[in-house]
This record gives structure tokens, sequence and C-alpha cells, in this order.
């Protein structure tokens, strides 16, 4: 056993037992770290179980060890520097504070700095753990809401995930102020009160498109998921925030518009539409006689009414003489809506109409140019004169 009078021992300002201590603590909580923080995010999934399932604690787990595990190692090592107290009693510099109608400087010890300095890191991992938390509901949510038809349901939960965050977010940031720097929030809250109307005129585009996704979200135009059309830009609507929507467009890039540009413009929701139109010209050359044109026009419009993939209003007519050929306009409404299918269906009519031309002792025109040279012979002699006019 060793004696009382060893722990008792006091080298550079601190006794032996509180060195003891301090590395005590700190050995243990870097040793347990682990086993704790996982026990407790256990602990933590239990006030969920009657939200999610069994399935998702691996989940819950994965989001919550990593801030758990920051908390207890701030808590151990805030715990063992306590136990050092002389060294930190040390003042490095003085502040004015007013106390009742007189200042007076108050000095601030190295201490009172690595107190604050762990408190505001303390705050700041429970308030991780809270983002946390709220990611993990908003997890499980997104899993129930794949579970139903109803697209509305994958579109809000995104949006009241970043609200709730958000206001997780200002409530930590003026906890810092009131219990880190000691600030008076409800007089800084008041002060803000004053200066709203300018800080109303300076985020006023921000409140609009605030107002703007709560308009989406009441009127619905769109769910995420759907592929819309707006200020022609065309995609899929990916994610409706609190500022902005995010579109992938045809060619893979990720467009952002401002949601009041998306309530405001001119949104055509092409999900909502029962069928693609299809609309061409072809050019048949001018040595295709009337009775192979009839033919012609009639078997393409008879075969796009007969096509499993089309619509039975499509149509086909001559509509011009072109300066290179005959002008066929075709039409037709292909109800397939899926893209690649609806590329299928337009490039197995495209093939048809190339065989029934080719059928019907046709071509299809292009533009040409011909050179015509009239000899003239001058009288007198023998000259020729080259006279060429191109059309």
């Amino acid at each position: 056993m060793l004696d009382s009078a060893f722990f008792d021992q006091i080298f550079w300002g601190n006794t032996v037992k509180a060195y003891f201590l301090f590395g005590g603590i700190l050995f243990l909580g870097l040793i347990f770290k682990r086993i704790v923080s996982r026990l407790l995010s256990r602990l933590l999934f239990k006030l969920f179980s009657s939200f999610s399932s069994q399935s998702h604690n691996d989940a819950f787990v994965a989001l919550l060890i990593r801030p758990i595990e920051v908390f207890i190692l701030l808590t151990t090592l805030y715990l063992s520097i306590n136990q050092l107290k002389h060294p930190l009693e040390v003042a490095v510099f003085h502040y004015s504070k007013l106390v009742g109608k007189v200042k007076e400087q108050i000095p601030v010890t190295i201490g009172d700095c690595i107190d604050r300095i762990f408190l505001f890191m303390i705050i700041l991992s429970i308030f991780w753990i809270i983002l946390r938390i709220i990611d993990f509901i908003s997890h499980v949510l997104l899993y129930k809401a794949s579970l139903t038809d109803d697209k509305a349901d994958d579109q809000l939960v995104p949006f009241l995930k970043e609200l709730f965050k958000t206001i997780v977010i200002f409530i930590g940031f003026f906890t810092l102020l009131g219990f880190v720097f000691e600030v008076n929030v409800l007089t800084l809250i008041t002060g803000l009160g004053i200066g709203g109307i300018a800080i109303a005129l300076a985020a006023k585009e921000s409140l609009e498109n605030l107002i703007g996704s709560f308009t989406i979200f009441l009127d619905k135009p769109f769910t995420v998921g759907d592929l819309v059309k707006v200020d022609g830009v065309e995609g899929t609507v990916e994610k409706v925030g609190f500022r902005s929507t995010r579109i992938r467009t045809s060619e893979k890039t990720m467009a952002t518009i401002p949601n009041r540009g998306m309530i405001d413009g001119v949104l055509e929701n092409l999900s909502l539409r029962n069928s693609r139109k299809v609309s061409f010209i072809i050019g048949l050359t001018y040595e295709t006689n009337s009775t192979s044109l009839r033919k012609i026009i009639t078997e393409i419009e008879s075969y796009i009414n007969n096509h499993k993939g089309t619509s039975n209003d499509g149509n086909a007519s001559f509509k011009s003489f072109g300066d290179s050929g005959l002008n066929v306009e075709v039409n037709y409404f292909v109800t397939e809506l899926n893209y690649t299918q609806f590329l299928q269906i337009r490039q197995e009519i495209n093939l048809e109409i190339m065989d029934i031309v080719m059928r019907n002792k046709s071509d299809f025109a292009y533009p040409t140019q011909r050179l015509i040279s009239d000899r003239i012979v001058a009288q007198g002699d023998n000259t020729e004169v080259g006279n060429d006019t191109t059309d």
C-alpha cells in the first residue's frame, strides 16, 4: 500500500493524487469511449423502437457513434484537466464587467479559458447528436415513404429534414452565445427586432424563395421524380429545398432554379402527359409522280395508326413544294412514356417510312446543284462562248 503522504506530495503546483486522477480518468475515457458510445447509441435507439424497426438499428448506431464518441472524449478531457488546479489559476488578461452600476476588472485565468473552450465543444457535440437523430428520423420516414405510391411524401421528408435542422442550428447558436459567451439572448433578440425591417429587405429574395417552397408543397405542381420543363430547362426533379429546386437535365448536369422561378414562370410537367408528340417533314424527289405520292402518304398514315405504340390520330399530308423536293409532313403521338421505349418506337416508324418510300419507287430529296452550259457560236468566226447558270 502506498502511503498517503506520497499522494500529498506536490510537483509543479499539483499533488501526486491529482496527477493520478488526471491520468486515470483520461485512460479510462480513451479505452472505453468506443464501448460506451455503442452502448449509449443502442439505449437511445430504444426510444425510437416503436417508430422504427429493428432493421434500422445498425443505421442508427452508425449515425450516432461518432458524435457520441466526441462527446465522451471531450467530457473525459474536461474532467481530467480539471483535476489539475494550481497552474490553471494564472490570470492571462482582465475584462471589464458591469456589476450593479460599477465597472469591475475581472481577471480571466487559463482555467476559465479552458472551461469555456470545453463548454463550447461539448455544446457543439450535443447539438451534433441532435442533428444526427434528425437524420435518422428522416432516413426512416424516407424508407416508409418509398413503400407508398404517392411521391408527395418523398418530396416532403427532405424539406422537413432541412427545416428542423435549420431550427436546431439556430437554437444551438443562441445557446452558445448564452452559455459560453454570456450574451443576454433576450436583449440580442430584441435588438434584432429593431433591425428586423432592414434584415427583411436584405433577405427579400430568400424569403420569396422560402414562400415559393411552401407554395410548391401546397399546390403540388410537381413532385420529386417528375420530368418538368421551366425557363427552357428540361429535366427530372431531384430535390426541393428552402431556396431552390434541383433538376437533373437530360445532359446529366444539375440545374438549380430558385423556387420563386418555379412558381412564377411557365412550368410544364411533362410527366403528366399521356403521350409524346413526334412531328417532322420528309422531302421526296420531284421525279415522284402524284400517284406514288398519294400511295406513300396513305401507307405512312396507315402504318402509324396501326402501330401498337401510337395513338390512332396520326396523319401524313403533302405540305408544300420545297426548293429541293416535295415536302410531306408527318405527325403522330407515341403513347409509351418511357424514354427508351419511345426512342425504340420512333426508330421503328422511321425505318418503315424509308421502306415505304423505296417500295413506291421514290427517293428522298436533298439539296443539289446542276451546271447547265449553253453553247453559242458567234457569226463571222468559230468562237464558242460558255454561258453557265446555276439553279
